[in-house]
């Protein structure tokens, strides 16, 4: 095998071919974006050229080596929902030496990558998938999935103000886009809110709330498009199944591209409804339901009562917001 760079590749026909960084991303390995580190830093041969470029189309026909290693076979593409704890940094790695998500996970887990990230302190809803093609595709404002989390401020938020956040604003030369907030209750000093947008840049919910004068004490994300966070407990993991995925996503793994619902196909918190006219089996009616109900016990109002059913004397486990007094 011959190690001279070299990244004058001949292209496979495009309806049969891939560029090499986005064929290492749908394998698992890593992210696009870190698909390309490797191969500047030469680490990946293809039919034994290294390259030193990512402007190589690669067939499945091709050999591909990763720091000596052949890249795996493309496996079905999978996706799970995760409870991320409060603590936990988003990364594989951390140069400070914190704990994170991957190395938290269950045993039996494959190598996964995040859909976006929880920052240390955030908690809720993480979506991990083993391709990170797809990962990077659910990231992009331009599904139009709805990212749903429940915020605890200290201050006392105004429907008012509130209300203003729908058309935006730009904090520090940073703008962000729309974003829907409901306030919930107030406990005291501080107060819950429902709070809803699409694109969720780097730290956007606690930096706009702070913009505000209220500071974020607690944020947990519910739900991420159509896959909610429901009834998972700290740190729980659960696979979507196949038809779920394949229903929201597409059939082909070369064209995986969210399908936005429409407002008839959702149920009344946004949940991906069953199919009508009988296409609709007594698993996903069950489905829907389950996911009816885990939204209904994290609503302010139903938290008590969800306790009391769920709590130890009944060897249940407590929801997610009466870990901590609020």
């Amino acid at each position: 095998m011959s190690d001279t760079p070299d990244d004058t590749l001949p292209d496979a026909a495009p309806e049969k071919g891939e560029r090499i960084a986005k064929r290492l991303a749908r394998a698992g390995l890593c992210s696009r974006r870190d698909a390309e580190r490797l191969i500047a830093e030469g680490r990946v041969v293809v039919d034994g050229k290294r390259l030193t470029s990512p402007a190589v189309t690669v067939t499945e026909a091709s050999l591909i080596v990763v720091d000596g290693k052949p890249l795996p076979a493309s496996e079905p593409t999978r996706l799970w929902r995760y409870h991320k704890p409060a603590g936990l940094v988003t990364s594989h790695k951390d140069e400070q030496g914190r704990d994170t998500v991957f190395a938290r996970l269950p045993e039996g887990m494959p190598r996964v990558i995040s859909v976006g990230r929880l920052d240390l302190n955030s908690e809720g809803l993480l979506l991990l998938t083993n391709d990170g093609e797809l990962a990077r595709r659910l990231e992009l404002p331009s599904t139009g999935w709805v990212r749903r989390y429940r915020v605890r401020v200290h201050g006392e938020p105004s429907p008012e103000t509130l209300a203003g956040l729908e058309k935006g604003l730009e904090i520090d030369g940073v703008a962000y886009g729309p974003i829907k907030a409901v306030l919930d209750r107030k406990q005291g000093s501080n107060a819950w809110l429902t709070v809803s947008l699409k694109e969720g840049k780097n730290r956007e919910i606690r930096r706009v709330m702070d913009y505000l004068g209220w500071t974020v004490t607690r944020l947990i994300r519910i739900a991420y498009g159509p896959f909610q966070l429901g009834l998972l407990t700290p740190g729980e993991v659960d696979e979507v199944p196949p038809r779920v995925l394949k229903e929201q996503l597409g059939t082909a793994r070369d064209k995986l591209a969210p399908k936005p619902l429409k407002d008839k196909d959702r149920t009344r918190d946004g949940a991906a409804a069953p199919a009508r006219k009988g296409a609709a089996t007594p698993s996903a009616r069950a489905e829907a339901k389950k996911a009816e109900a885990a939204l209904a016990a994290a609503r302010p109002g139903n938290r008590a009562r969800h306790a009391r059913k769920s709590g130890p004397e009944t060897g249940g486990k407590p929801h997610a917001d009466r870990r901590r007094p609020s």
